[in-house]
This record gives C-alpha cells, structure tokens and sequence, in this order.
C-alpha cells in the first residue's frame, strides 16, 4: 500500500512532457526518452541497484531471470520452485522499487545501503 501511494504520484518525463508540452528526457541525466520502463528499469542509473537485486537472489540460490516483467510486474516464471521462492523475492523487488520512488528525479543510482534497510 505504501508503494502504491508512492508510484502514483510519480509521473514520468515522457507523460509530463505531454502535460507541459516540456522535454521529455530522462531527468537522471542519460538523456534517454524517459517512459515508464526507462524510469524503473532502463535507465543506466537504475541498473546498479537491480544487479545487486540479483545478485542478492544467488547468493540465496534462487534462480531468476533477469526480466523486468518479474521485478515490475510480479510477473514469475510457472515452474513449481519459483511459486515457493516468489515469497522472498516479492518484497525484495517492493524495496527496491520504493528506494527508487524515493529518489525519482534526482540523478543518482538508489544506495544498495537504503535497499537493504528496507528488507
């Protein structure tokens, strides 16, 4: 519910750009045509934090494509060890997307450090 709350609020260059009839790059600095996929996963910026991401996921041995339709979505591949492993990973992937929320037009990768602490 507290993501929610966040990510509704948070409109993307490309969607304010219609809005303000204003530029409609990535605000972070890569200069990239920002939509909604470039601001949460794309972004040259965003791609440190979702390494770690999956990174965190081997060392845990969960298997997991690096797919933004899982992280974003919830979107999970249909074999019988992910629908276990989804409970881990569901609320790694909230965190992460809330630590993103939090930082949405400033051009700075998320700290790892703020992600961890909202596990």
């Amino acid at each position: 519910v507290q993501f929610k709350r966040k990510v509704c609020y948070h409109l993307t260059p490309v969607r304010m750009a219609k809005i303000n009839r204003s530029d409609n790059r990535c605000w972070r600095g890569c200069r990239e045509r920002a939509s909604l996929l470039h601001h949460w996963w794309e972004c040259k910026l965003m791609q440190p934090l979702w390494k770690t991401v999956w990174r965190f996921f081997k060392k845990l041995k969960i298997e997991l494509p690096y797919n933004p339709a899982i992280a974003l979505l919830g979107i999970y591949p249909k074999d019988k060890k992910m629908l276990i492993q989804r409970g881990t990973c569901t609320p790694m992937f909230i965190a992460a997307l809330s630590t993103m929320a939090e930082l949405w037009k400033e051009p700075k990768c998320p700290l790892t450090d703020d992600w961890i602490k909202k596990i």
